[in-house]
């Protein structure tokens, strides 16, 4: 038998993760844009019904978790020193419009690419060329004096960035999820933001608790995200060095693997429909990958990385980063929509409202 190191354990899990997430993400189109895009155009909310039940599970099941192992998530990035405020509701409000531009988030984007969305692979690109650019590139040297700006950082200090009460933001959120469904029976159908919501606390628990194990090499605490990790495996990909394999890049090829494993047995998402409309695709997945790359390193996550693994460490500087990255997306879709450029390829409904009539289009 392989003796395996602690890491390499750790990049094992990511890929099993992974190849969970993409599964589920996969067999029932989970989406947080996909989600906006519902409610404008069928006034559905059976999407952002399990977006909502994800939030909840992620955060109950990560502090049971975080207060059963002793683990401080404030030590986490969502609780950063010199935190600024300013540039993560400004990169929230980028990576919203870049999402609905693009026709997905980033996660979004492994899923749909790996299903058979070509065009996807554009937004996945350019989300992690222009991730790795702010972070270390070109874009460093432009948006680093705004990002760590003493003003700019001064004034965010006078709210301090805490761990907000569990009991209120759940209570909010059930409140949300309430009018969501609209029917109490409802809530047992959101299986799949059941199982995401889990899989945060799981990774949690895997960079906190099995990664502190490791002696060969230090495994950071953290959770789900994509932005920048896209990027890392973009780097991996081009430039291979088999020490830079890590726990994020292993996600995301768990992510591609898992929805295309899912996909040959949920065949009935596909995009095809898209390509009829007069919709220049390659210019805005370009365009919405840039700003989502951009957006998303600036507030510190993307949809997944602050909407569900920051909010789960209940951060203030999370709610602030989901809440611009939906406003931002719901003004975006609206505007879209106005101009015919939101395409829509499936419906979605709560299975007593599906009704037999021709499917014309699709998220």
């Amino acid at each position: 038998m392989f003796e395996l190191e602690i890491y390499e354990i750790i990049n094992i899990l990511g890929l099993i993760i992974g190849l969970a997430f993409g599964a589920i993400a996969q067999k029932n189109q989970f989406c947080f844009s996909g989600s906006i895009k519902d409610y404008i155009l069928t006034k559905s909310t059976k999407r952002a019904a399990s977006v909502v039940m994800a939030m909840i599970v992620a955060i109950i099941s990560t502090t049971l978790m975080a207060n059963h192992f002793e683990l401080d998530l404030t030590q986490t990035s969502y609780f950063k020193n010199n935190i600024n405020y300013f540039a993560i509701i400004f990169g929230g409000l980028l990576f919203g419009a870049g999402m609905m531009i693009a026709d997905g988030c980033s996660s979004r984007s492994l899923v749909k690419y790996a299903q058979g969305d070509s065009n996807a692979l554009v937004t996945l690109l350019f989300i992690g060329l222009f991730a790795y650019a702010t972070t270390k590139g070109l874009l460093f040297g432009v948006l680093n004096p705004f990002i760590n700006n003493p003003t700019l950082i001064k004034w965010s200090s006078i709210i301090e960035n805490t761990q907000m009460n569990i009991y209120v933001i759940i209570g909010i959120l059930f409140v949300i999820l309430l009018l969501l469904v609209k029917k109490i029976k409802r809530i047992l159908t959101l299986i799949d933001g059941v199982l995401i919501g889990l899989l945060v606390s799981i990774v949690w628990y895997v960079s906190g608790v099995i990664g502190a194990e490791s002696l060969e090499r230090e495994i950071a605490l953290s959770g789900i995200s994509f932005v920048y990790p896209i990027g890392k495996t973009i780097e991996l990909f081009s430039y291979y060095e088999v020490n830079e394999l890590s726990f994020a890049i292993t996600l995301v090829c768990g992510v591609l693997l898992g929805t295309f494993l899912m996909s040959f047995a949920n065949k009935k998402y596909s995009f095809g429909c898209t390509a009829n409309q007069n919709i220049n695709k390659v210019k805005y997945n370009m365009i919405g990958g840039s700003l989502m790359g951009v957006g998303g390193v600036l507030a510190i996550g993307c949809t997944v990385g602050q909407g569900l693994t920051g909010l789960s460490t209940l951060a203030f500087a999370s709610l602030l980063a989901i809440l611009s990255i939906f406003i931002s997306g719901f003004i975006t879709a609206i505007m879209l929509n106005k101009r015919d450029k939101l395409p829509m390829c499936f419906i979605f409904e709560w299975e007593e409202e599906k009704k037999n009539k021709p499917i014309d289009f699709q998220i």
